[in-house]
């Protein structure tokens, strides 16, 4: 009997404390599992478009010619979206690429970017309103595609945990085409990467599903990365602005506040180097011109970046005998 009963208290006492430590286990691992973190790369878009905003605020050191740009063909390459029925007329990615890559071009502040992709949908308003479309001639297209793009899952599974991560990445490769001749005159690429994962313990913890946005946002870094490529590169290239007219001593030029031209500032008023065609490239060459003058801004005036002007004097040498618009206004080179 008594021996009976030590048994049954035994095995009461084990169950007792095999439930306990059961639930104390399951409580803990449950604690345990990482919410959902989404992952950007190389830089969270957030911060590009603050950096890109604060560089704007600053007015440059340097004048800073903003380049006529327009978007020619921008497409998906990728298999990712096509089917058979599909033509290229409807390539949704394509034209989600096109509309980031605005957006993010013009909220840069380093360029006027002009319409061209749905420029029909504007000949159609100017049609029916009766009003003139006077269409402004650019510096460079920009042509491109989506190159690379897909998705995938990967994860690790242990004994008791398991964890699932998703990764999608982007490809964007872009090339500058001079409007006049041609010539493709400089080519870039950007690529982006997010990602999000999940965790779980003993089937407790978080879980995540397909999630779209990642696509968007490996897309929209991969654009951001190229269009910073792009103007690191343009903004190397000369400056240069020209006379509006000239009135009793005072001369108008192109170019206020937005590109950098503040009062005191001191530019080369030089001669239109003769051009030539070379036959060796059979490209049109520039000769150097020669200075004459120097011109000092005194003012700027213009509402918008599009209408923005300077008004200046001739401090030193003179542009007597000479047509405003057979002159050229430059930086003046350190001596």
């Amino acid at each position: 009997m008594i021996n009976a009963f030590r048994r049954q208290t035994s095995q009461i006492t084990w169950a007792l404390t095999t439930g306990i430590t059961a639930s104390l286990l399951l409580s803990g691992c449950a604690t345990q599992a990482p919410p959902v973190v989404v992952r950007e790369a190389p830089q969270p878009t957030a911060v590009q478009k603050i950096a890109q905003q604060a560089a704007t605020a600053v007015a440059p050191v340097k004048p800073v010619l903003k380049r006529k740009i327009a978007l020619g063909r921008i497409t998906n390459e990728t298999s990712y979206g096509r089917s058979l029925l599909r033509d290229a007329a409807g390539d949704p990615l394509g034209k989600q690429v096109t509309d980031l890559l605005s957006k993010s071009l013009t909220e840069s502040g380093a360029y006027l970017v002009f319409e061209r992709p749905d420029i029909s949908r504007l000949k159609d308003e100017s049609a029916l309103t009766g009003a003139k479309l006077n269409i402004i001639g650019v510096d460079a297209l920009i042509i491109g595609s989506l190159t690379e793009f897909g998705r995938k899952t990967v994860g690790q599974t242990g004994f008791v945990s398991s964890s699932k991560k998703q990764v999608a990445f982007a490809k964007v490769d872009l090339r500058l085409v001079d409007a006049t001749t041609g010539q493709i005159f400089f080519a870039t690429s950007g690529a982006g990467e997010s990602s999000t994962e999940s965790a779980s313990t003993f089937g407790f913890g978080s879980q995540a599903g397909y999630d779209g946005t990642l696509n968007d946002s490996s897309i929209r870094q991969a654009i951001s990365e190229a269009v910073n490529r792009l103007s690191t590169e343009l903004a190397g290239r000369p400056w240069q602005t020209f006379f509006l007219s000239a009135d009793q001593g005072r001369y108008f030029v192109a170019g206020g506040k937005a590109q950098g031209l503040r009062p005191g500032m001191l530019f080369s008023v030089q001669t239109m180097g003769e051009k030539i065609k070379s036959q060796q490239t059979g490209f049109d060459i520039t000769l150097p011109g020669r200075e004459i003058a120097q011109l000092r801004i005194d003012s700027n005036f213009g509402d918008t970046e599009a209408t923005e002007g300077s008004v200046g004097s001739i401090v030193s040498g003179s542009i007597q005998g000479f047509k405003v618009e057979q002159l050229v206004i430059r930086v003046k080179e350190a001596s």
